[in-house]
């Protein structure tokens, strides 16, 4: 049974009604990726918000000098996040990106059902323990945790972007859980 085929639950402008610049980035997607990610089209509501929307999401998740963490790293705590949050936009969009970049199709499926039956190294696992406990008890963080990450190899710099990638994965969990979001389908078939 296919996934329903809207992008999300509210009126999205024309695409040729787009500003030059959002064109122009909608094409350079379709080059590099052969479509356009539904989460970009849904930022179009607003051309002030997808373009901080589309800048920040660049920095966070595809630079390297910014960002210590590897992009598997980056991605396993979108994840993770997302399972927690169960987004299904981002379970599929960003399990995806780990199958991707782990060249393993199983772990992807593996951290989007439960993170934990996965065999991940002590880095990963207290990586990705504290994007958990982050996203469902943020109250309860505390030295001990950010601990954890320092025995594991984890630098206060690192600490710093794990934070900042699971924040940022709670926003959109939010934005796609409020306006049912929908995947490319395109991504169910990719990296298997």
């Amino acid at each position: 049974m296919p996934q329903p085929t809207h992008i999300v639950k509210v009126p999205l402008p024309d695409q040729d009604s787009l500003d030059a610049d959002i064109q122009k980035y909608f094409a350079k997607c379709d080059e590099k990726l052969g479509m356009v990610p539904n989460v970009l089209r849904a930022y179009t509501g607003n051309a002030a918000k997808f373009r901080s929307f589309t800048a920040f999401y660049n920095l966070l998740m595809l630079d390297e000098e910014t960002c210590r963490l590897s992009k598997l790293e980056r991605e396993m705590i979108a994840v993770t996040v997302s399972s927690a949050n169960r987004c299904y936009y981002c379970l599929v969009a960003h399990g995806q990106a780990v199958r991707q970049y782990s060249d393993d199709p199983e772990l992807g499926e593996m951290i989007a059902m439960n993170y934990r039956v996965a065999e991940l190294s002590p880095r990963h696992r207290a990586m990705l323990d504290f994007a958990w406990k982050l996203t469902l008890s943020p109250h309860d963080i505390g030295d001990a945790d950010r601990q954890a990450l320092r025995d594991a190899g984890f630098s206060d710099q690192d600490i710093f972007d794990i934070c900042d990638v699971a924040a940022f994965f709670n926003y959109t969990n939010r934005m796609a859980h409020g306006l049912e979001m929908m995947p490319n389908a395109e991504y169910h078939r990719m990296n298997r």
